[in-house]
């Protein structure tokens, strides 16, 4: 497939700013890949659509406050440093990205805070806006990550086109997120509740974690016409030899396994047995799914309404058959759902 064939024009006013009220009141729409049917509903109905024994995979990863605002040296000319990942725990190497990246180069010191809490120094050019950062610190990396999450804010994306404010750090985070790690919130866990998780744990349905920390590349839009040429960037995953039991043995019994997040089925996606099981795994993954795609684990996907052109927009369509899913995305528009990171979920089962 080509890129060209993946490009929708989205309202500007469906890219929610906000989330709603309460995170299990967005909209769902259901899939069926089968009929082609499309359903209407709201998260909540979730439970609607799955028995006892079923399974859900969830993404664990926490997202931490990764942008940052600091001062150069002799200038104080104010630099947005965002935090991508951390290199090097013992000597603070960190690879970012900086804006405006023109004015940062090798050998450069960026302060922040108003007391210059922290101070980094840049020791390489990565990309054109990439920096690799040595910070200096006097302390321990516990209280090092205690002054980021003091000076870092919510990164939210730019299409959210306003100041982030104090709910963020708690609505940015899906409630049952407890690795830290990502840069980018794994957007369809961010509709389940507390009262849901509950209602679905009642009815039987089994939940199980992996760990994928997300990085700007999984919703980054793809930049090359033909898509065999892409390459993901990499993302630390993490599935724990539990995870891997508990799934196949949902598996042998033809039970229902659902991937909460594209992120999720990318990562079932990168660890499968010759025998179409899912392995343990610890490493990283660079795993790029779009159609056509033969899904060996899970069998259905919650995944939200996804930016034009961009990795998870195309697992979508790799799960539930282009023509469907560009269906379902124009059939979003017209119902006016709400898209993005803050907007509505899609249940493709």
């Amino acid at each position: 497939m080509k890129l060209s064939q993946f490009k929708l024009e989205v309202p500007e006013k469906l890219i929610a700013q906000y989330p709603t009220e309460n995170r299990d009141e967005s909209r769902l729409m259901v899939v069926h890949k089968d009929s082609g049917k499309i359903e209407h509903k709201h998260f909540h109905q979730l439970i609607d659509y799955f028995e006892d024994g079923d399974m859900m995979v969830l993404n664990n990863t926490k997202v931490f406050p990764a942008r940052m605002y600091g001062n150069k040296e002799k200038t104080g000319a104010v630099i947005e440093v965002f935090l991508l990942r951390e290199l090097n725990r013992e000597s603070l190497l960190w690879d970012v990205l900086v804006d405006p990246a023109r004015k940062i180069r090798i050998g450069n010191k960026l302060y922040f805070g108003e007391n210059d809490e922290l101070v980094a120094e840049v020791i390489d050019n990565t990309t054109s806006r990439g920096r690799t950062l040595r910070f200096l610190f006097d302390g321990t990396h516990e209280e090092f990550k205690a002054t980021i999450a003091l000076l870092g804010e919510t990164p939210l994306p730019k299409y959210i086109d306003r100041p982030v404010e104090p709910e963020d750090e708690k609505r940015f985070q899906t409630i049952y997120g407890s690795q830290e790690g990502a840069v980018v919130a794994p957007t369809s866990g961010l509709h389940f509740s507390k009262q849901l998780m509950k209602r679905l744990e009642i009815k039987g349905i089994d939940f199980s974690e992996l760990t994928m920390h997300i990085g700007l590349g999984t919703s980054r839009a793809v930049e090359v016409e033909d898509l065999t040429k892409h390459k993901m960037d990499s993302e630390q995953l993490e599935i724990p030899l539990i995870t891997a039991e508990r799934v196949n043995a949902v598996m042998e019994k033809k039970k229902r396994v659902c991937a909460i997040g594209a992120t999720t089925m990318r990562s079932l996606e990168t660890s499968v047995s010759t025998y179409n099981q899912l392995k343990p795994y610890s490493g990283w993954s660079n795993k790029f799914i779009f159609p056509p795609y033969d899904f060996k684990i899970a069998d259905s996907l919650v995944t939200n309404l996804h930016t034009e052109q961009s990795p998870l927009m195309m697992l979508a369509a790799a799960f539930a058959g282009y023509d469907l899913t560009m269906e379902a995305y124009q059939e979003a528009i017209k119902e006016e759902y709400r898209f993005f990171a803050y907007g509505d979920a899609m249940l493709v089962i």
